[in-house]
């Protein structure tokens, strides 16, 4: 997956993943869907966050988490 809204910058935020070399971390993001779940507010609250900066943050913190799939054990 390409993540070309996503940055990391020693010199911004401490190297945190930030959008768009913004001040403005994935984290924090990720954060406000969940605060703000009417898109439209969100916005308000974050008028700099474009559409694709939300949907790739999401999916960068998607992909930063483990996903195993373990089997079921038969009863």
């Amino acid at each position: 997956m390409r993540f070309d809204r996503i940055t990391i910058d020693p010199e911004v935020m401490n190297g945190q993943p930030c959008i768009r070399g913004m001040r403005l971390t994935v984290r924090r993001v990720v954060e406000a869907v969940a605060l703000y779940p009417d898109r439209e507010r969100l916005k308000a609250e974050y008028p700099e966050l474009e559409d694709e900066d939300i949907r790739q943050a999401l999916a960068f913190a998607a992909c930063s988490l483990p996903d195993e799939v373990l089997p079921l054990e038969a009863a």
